[in-house]
């Protein structure tokens, strides 16, 4: 369990920059900060996804704003929303005694005199389902509490505005209907229709981009209520072809379901922050198209990424004993094999096959899931899968990507592209475009060799032609990258690139030292790469380089050129910790930060400079996944 008190809750630098996140199952959310003010354009009380389609969110239910009237008849308001010019109204975050996090369920608790209110909330895990429930703890007498619904309709991305018009709202049984599309339902439904205009949203401000948005008031629940008893809504968007229908399944036993699988997630784990990182986890697997499981790369903004699915599989899938969801991930994801290329991402709206890693990940993956399942069906279904891979690099296929026949090595690279997992852009221009050979992808293809080989060799196959090419490049690998004529020597970053070899220290080199096929595997780490290691994992850059940037701030493209030019990655802390062989002890700062940003989660970034703050995705599927699998010792 979590708690902040009223120091933290009523300051909103403080609580307004600790965020909380219920996932759905169905890529949806809810999610918000411990203040209860909206500091993004994607918090909200129900975020829904389209099925099988996790990076598609539409925003629905924004807020429900609790209004108390109490037994002397004054009303006090426990919302908090920030409006344009910085106006914070109204106040309801200072009347908070305290925000508690339990079994991964948010809980807020509001002391006005003798009359205390309290609320959890939960979804319904694999629907688009949010039950919120308002108890009143204590207090001298009857009180009444109205719930104002705030609601809209529009990507999450985006923003909404009095400028169109207000979304549709018709009256149903208990509540009503928006934009055809989800469903209010609850006590003492009272229409009101009303535009709040002007609402900011902080953290969209502080990255450049779109802070304000109007909200419109569909209308209220009212109920009067008795020390110890409850109200109870509902929010619904599962059902979207049949909302007339009320799917109310009770907002109190939505919580109540919710809490015991959580629980039963959690039963075997050793402390606090083994709890949250298995929920944490546990937030990422998704339902994606046709059914198989999918990972949601982070949260709010991202969808699923097959690099980071692949490079997250051991954590969410093996260090979990998710082996069934992994096995049928695993499958769907060979199924988007093209010319030896997975598919990258449908973020953009399309599938996309732009990467020179994720392929190799997969690899990675799969011997990973044989090797500790004994899974040698799905070793013998995938192999021919495996084989295309191969003839494909083999060959030759899109960006350039190949291997050169000169030194059996991967090379890539095309024009305006960044195939590498450094892949962020300007103005369309890569920042860091590592044409040529990089480090971490002759890593990963020395690796991917091995790994075929291993799992032909389960099988009783021929795995002559893997090792011929995995000691050929093996051999180029160890004589091109190294810097100077070191016994112990930091890589290059790239050789053969345009502008010939590139010396940058950079921790994607830990990949020959941590895979377990790595070209440089159970060799010394030279000293130099530690010096990248800060407490929330490795530096995307040495400190000293020209081109190290301090902090990740800013807009969109100061963020972006910052990206990768210092700014630190806690997933890489996994390859760090295999390379040095290091414990779980590795991970105390990223334990620590599990309760100051994402609340329970690890962030996908964080400030290369000290005090090293959090940027990127509070939530982020690689960082867990490397954190529970350095906790649990699986590689």
């Amino acid at each position: 369990m979590v708690v902040f008190g009223p120091q933290v809750c009523g300051d909103l630098s403080l609580g307004a920059t600790r965020e909380w996140l219920v996932p759905d199952g169905a890529g949806g959310y809810a999610m918000g900060t411990v203040s209860g003010l909206r500091t993004r354009r994607y918090h909200g009380l129900l975020v829904a996804a389209e099925p099988g389609r996790p990076a598609r969110r539409h925003l629905a239910l924004a807020a429900l704003d609790p209004v108390l009237t109490l037994p002397s008849g004054a009303t006090v308001e426990l919302a908090a929303h920030e409006w344009a010019g910085g106006v914070v109204s109204p106040q309801g975050h200072t009347l908070l005694e305290r925000f508690d996090l339990v079994d991964g369920l948010p809980r807020w608790r509001w002391r006005i005199g003798p009359v205390v209110v309290e609320r959890e909330l939960a979804m319904i895990h694999g629907r688009s389902h949010l039950g919120v429930v308002h108890r009143v703890v204590s207090a001298p007498g009857p009180v009444t509490l109205t719930l104002k619904a705030l609601v809209t309709w529009r990507d999450a991305h985006g923003e909404r505005t009095a400028g169109g018009p207000p979304p549709h709202v018709a009256s149903s049984a208990g509540g009503a209907v928006v934009e055809r599309a989800f469903r209010i339902a609850g006590p003492g439904w009272e229409p009101i229709g009303e535009w709040y205009r002007g609402a900011r949203t902080r953290a969209e401000e502080e990255r450049g981009l779109a802070a304000h948005e109007d909200l419109w008031c569909a209308g209220q629940f009212r109920a009067e209520l008795q020390p110890g008893e409850s109200v109870e809504v509902e929010a619904w968007a599962d059902d979207a072809g049949d909302l007339t229908t009320d799917h109310r399944r009770g907002a109190r036993r939505v919580v109540d379901r919710a809490r015991a699988r959580n629980r039963a997630l959690t039963h075997d784990a050793a402390d606090a922050a083994a709890r949250a990182v298995v929920l944490a986890a546990d937030a990422f697997v998704v339902a994606g198209p046709q059914g198989a499981p999918d990972v949601v790369a982070g949260y709010p903004w991202f969808g699923a990424w097959s690099r980071d699915t692949m490079t997250s599989y051991a954590g969410l899938f093996l260090a979990t004993g998710w082996y069934d969801e992994g096995r049928e991930l695993l499958r769907a994801y060979a199924g988007t094999l093209s010319e030896g290329m997975l598919a990258n991402t449908a973020d953009t709206g399309q599938t996309e096959h732009n990467t020179v890693d994720a392929t190799l990940w997969f690899l990675h993956a799969i011997e990973r899931h044989v090797a500790g399942t004994g899974d040698d069906d799905l070793a013998a279904e995938l192999l021919p899968a495996l084989d295309t891979v191969v003839a494909a690099h083999l060959a030759g296929t899109r960006y350039g990507i190949r291997v050169d026949p000169a030194d059996g090595l991967v090379t890539q690279g095309a024009p305006g592209v960044a195939l590498t997992w450094m892949d962020a852009r300007v103005d369309g221009v890569p920042i860091t475009p590592r044409a040529g050979k990089p480090v971490e992808v002759n890593a990963l293809w020395v690796n991917g060799l091995g790994a075929i080989a291993a799992l032909k060799e389960r099988l009783g196959r021929d795995a002559s032609g893997e090792h011929r090419l995995r000691a050929r490049a093996q051999a180029s690998f160890e004589r091109r990258f190294p810097i100077g004529d070191r016994p112990v020597a930091p890589l290059h970053d790239v050789v053969d690139g345009p502008a010939g070899d590139d010396p940058a220290l950079r921790p994607n080199q830990l990949l020959a030292w941590s895979l377990p096929f790595g070209p440089l595997r159970g060799r010394p780490v030279p000293p130099e790469l530690c010096e990248l290691l800060t407490p929330l994992g490795p530096r995307s850059l040495d400190p000293s380089d020209p081109a190290f940037a301090a902090v990740h701030r800013g807009g969109p493209a100061e963020r972006d050129a910052a990206y990768h030019q210092g700014t630190v990655w806690p997933w890489l802390i996994g390859p760090y910790a295999d390379a040095l062989s290091a414990g779980p002890e590795i991970l105390r700062g990223i334990e620590a930060h599990l309760w100051e940003w994402g609340i329970g989660s690890v962030s996908e970034t964080a400030d290369g400079a000290p005090p090293h703050r959090a940027t990127g995705c509070p939530f982020q599927a690689w960082s867990v996944a490397e954190t529970l699998r350095v906790r649990r010792k699986v590689e």
